[in-house]
Formats: structure tokens, sequence, C-alpha cells
């Protein structure tokens, strides 16, 4: 009778929301740390196979949760950065490009610390945040450290003389590295909230150009490539130092950590960010071939998260916007339409099904969904995705394959029903920056690649 009503007793806490325990105490609220790279791919993570970088804080990472194989942003650091806040694909939100995030509002959008802040938590974000508009403040955050612009690192750069700090301008002293300035911010914040639960979003500087020495940097050093693998170093070594903090404050067992990239690697190093014995990767950032969009990203939570597991599950940024609220116990908005898909389930390991068998990626006029077979592009390309991240044939219009034909009904069914052409279109000024960039671009790129594929590349800013 005894193990019955424990059983019984058991049975009752368990719910779909009940992924941590089902009281409404702090233990029941787990602290939320995302983490987000700028520029970083797939090609510069070690535990990716990276062969030219060595990332051991996010390899320890991975090794104590779960690592994706399939995580899909935007080719594009703005695009990416509304997906993640809002949870809503760009044709809805109107963040097709890095000029359009004028378009997005408070009182049409939510983005996440006002839906989690009526579950209890405190919330901050520290870093990048020049292509979304307004201020954090203005979209539900309590607390922020805001930089001027992307790679932002000395006051020797027009745009790093100063920063925001909850609405006011500081100036960045001289020698004081912004990206420990940032670290400093977010250990303040949660070492002042470690008794509730608390989010922090933590857009990192690294590895957006321009690419500087950081404070480890060998005096002297000019190679441009071992400055970028610096500041790849560097950026570890941040998260490791968070980490550490969180450790101390003996918050690591209680606190969900996310990592990711926010769009593949920057053209002028993605050609030496091979893999798995020098394997070329297809595509980079603001292309929209494979590696502009599928980014690394690692999730670790001690208590739930099982550890040291890979996944081929599909994911597209914008699901962890519902996936937190189901984590934190938070209601989403009425009357908007979310886009991403809670896996919280198989994040904690109750469940083998991912909520995905496909993900959409948009950026300007162009968009695709992709399975874990093939992808169907805006223009009715059909793509082989069966050696990516490596190749991605473009498929005769006329094939005979069963399996491409299929394929080819299969997404275009998807992307039917999706109609991003029937939500708002990006106005066709670019995403980034004009012409000179664009040239840069095209030849620089694998132009063969880029014709196979009937895409063509975008820029940033």
């Amino acid at each position: 009778m005894k193990y019955l009503l424990l059983t019984l007793t058991t049975l009752l806490l368990v719910s779909r929301g009940a992924i941590y325990a089902a009281d409404a105490s702090k233990a029941s609220k787990p602290n939320i740390i995302f983490i987000l790279a700028d520029d970083l791919g797939i090609g510069s993570v070690s535990c990716y196979g990276a062969d030219n970088f060595k990332t051991p804080n996010l390899d320890s990472l991975a090794k104590s949760g779960l690592r994706f194989d399939h995580c899909y942003a935007s080719p594009l650091c703005g695009p990416t950065r509304a997906l993640l806040m809002t949870g809503r694909y760009a044709y809805h939100t109107g963040m097709t490009s890095n000029q359009t995030g004028p378009l997005l509002k408070p009182d049409k959008e939510v983005m996440m610390p006002r839906v989690l802040k009526p579950a209890g938590y405190v919330t901050a974000q520290c870093g990048k945040w020049a292509q979304l508009p307004l201020q954090p403040g203005d979209w539900g955050f309590d607390e922020y450290l805001r930089f001027q612009g992307s790679g932002q690192y000395w006051n020797t750069q027009p745009k790093a003389k100063t920063y925001t700090l909850n609405g006011k301008e500081v100036r960045l002293r001289a020698g004081e590295y912004l990206p420990d300035r940032m670290h400093q911010f977010v250990v303040d914040f949660i070492t002042r909230h470690k008794d509730q639960p608390f989010y922090v979003y933590y857009a990192m500087s690294h590895v957006h150009a321009q690419i500087l020495p950081t404070p480890d940097t060998a005096p002297g050093t000019k190679d441009r490539f071992k400055l970028y693998q610096d500041n790849v170093a560097y950026m570890d070594k941040l998260v490791g130092k968070l980490i550490a903090e969180l450790d101390r404050l003996k918050l690591r067992e209680n606190t969900l950590i996310l990592f990711a990239g926010d769009n593949g690697t920057a053209i002028p190093w993605y050609e030496r960010c091979t893999i798995n014995g020098g394997k070329a990767l297809s595509g980079h950032k603001a292309t929209m071939l494979e590696c502009g969009a599928l980014v690394p990203c690692i999730t670790s939570w001690p208590s739930h998260v099982p550890a040291d597991k890979v996944t081929e599950g599909l994911i597209n940024i914008c699901d962890f916007y519902p996936t937190l609220a189901e984590i934190a116990g938070a209601k989403l908005p009425d009357g908007v339409t979310i886009d991403g898909r809670d896996f919280a389930s198989q994040l904690c390991g109750q469940s083998p099904n991912w909520p995905r068998d496909w993900i959409f990626v948009e950026l300007g006029r162009r968009w695709y969904d992709r399975d874990m077979g093939w992808k169907l592009n805006e223009a009715k390309n059909l793509f082989d995705m069966r050696q990516a991240p490596y190749a991605e044939p473009l498929v005769p219009a006329d094939t005979k394959d069963e399996a491409a034909i299929a394929a080819r009904k299969r997404l275009q069914v998807i992307l039917d029903q999706l109609n991003p052409a029937g939500g708002i279109v990006d106005s066709g000024s670019g995403p980034g920056r004009r012409a000179k960039r664009l040239r840069l671009q095209q030849k620089q790129a694998d132009v063969t690649a880029l014709l196979n594929s009937g895409n063509q590349n975008e820029t940033d800013e």
C-alpha cells in the first residue's frame, strides 16, 4: 500500500509541463542562459569536427548535455535574432533582412522576456542588439548592456567608444575589452539574482569582424587567420568562465545553458573552417546553401538533459521560444501565431520523436524548406541533401528518380501551406551592405557550388 501511494503521488506530479518539479518553488524554475555567438559556424567548433580550432569549453558543455547536428537559424544575424526572440518566421514579423528590424513593434510582437516575466523570471540582455529596434528594455528586459554594432571589442573602434547600460551611455575605457565587460555584467546579474529564477540572453561579440587581437593574443601577431583562431578561443574561454561562475554560485545543476551560432561562418574564414579531416562545407554566412543557416547548437542542464548525447532531430531556432516557455511554466501569448515547435520533452529525454520532420529558412526574397534528405526553394529548385553538409547537388527538373519526385511534391505542399509570399515580403532593398560587398563575396565564393545550386549570395552588416 505504501508503494502504491508513492507511485500514485509520483504520477500526479508528472504532466506535460512538469519536466522539472511540479511545485511553484524556486527549485521548479530553472535558470535559463541563452548564449548566441556571432558568425560562428560548425567548422569553428571542435566537437563538430573542426580541423583548425580547439573549443574545449564548448566540447565539455556538449559532453554534459545534448549537441544538435541539425539546428537551423537564418543565414543572417538580424533575422535569426528576431526568430529567436519572437518564435515567428520572418514573413510573419517582417524581419526578413537586417534592414527591416523597424517593422518589429512591441504592440505586435511579444519577445521572450515578456513571456517569462509573468512566470516569475527576472530577465537580462547582454551584447548585440543593433539590428533589432528600440532598446532591450522596451521589449521587457529588466536590465541590459548593449553595444552599438557588430564585432565591437576595443574603444579604438568608432562604434565601441561607448555602450548602453540600462538606458545610459557609458564610455568604454582605454584598454578595457568589451567582451570582458559583458562577462562581468552577466556574472553580476546572476549573482544578484541567484535566489530567483533568471533568464539571460547573452549575445556575444565574438566572432564577428572586425577581427582584432584579444587579451590573450601573442604580441605582434599579424596573421589574420591566427587572429580569428584567437577570437574563437577567447569566445570559448568566456563560456568556460561563465560555467565556472555558475559552479561557484552553486547554480549549475538548475541552470539550463543553451549555446548556438546566429548564422554560418563569414566569408573570409569559411574556406579554412573544414571538418573531419579537411572536408569543405557547403555554403557560408548570407548564402542559402546548407551552412549559411546550419549552426552549432548545444544544450546542457545537468539535472534534466541527458549527458553526452547527439541528436539528428531537426530544429529551427524559433523552436526555442515555445520550448523555453514550456520548461519555465510560462504561458504563450494569446492571438499570436507561434511558428516554433515545443521540443521540451525531447530535450529532456522523455520522448524520442522530435516535433519536426522539416525546417524552414528565409532571407530577403528567398526561402526553402528542407527535410532530412531534400531541400526545395522558392524557385522550385530541388536539392539532394543526402551528402550535406558537404554537397547539395541540384536535382534535374526532369528527373525520373521516384524518391526525388516524391520529395518535391511533399516539400511543395509544405511551402504552399506556409505561403511566405502571402506574408510580409521583403522590400528588395537587400539584406545588408550593397554592391561593393556583394562583388567581393561573389569573387571569393565557391562559384561552381552556387551555379549548381541556383542560389545567390547575400550580404551582411
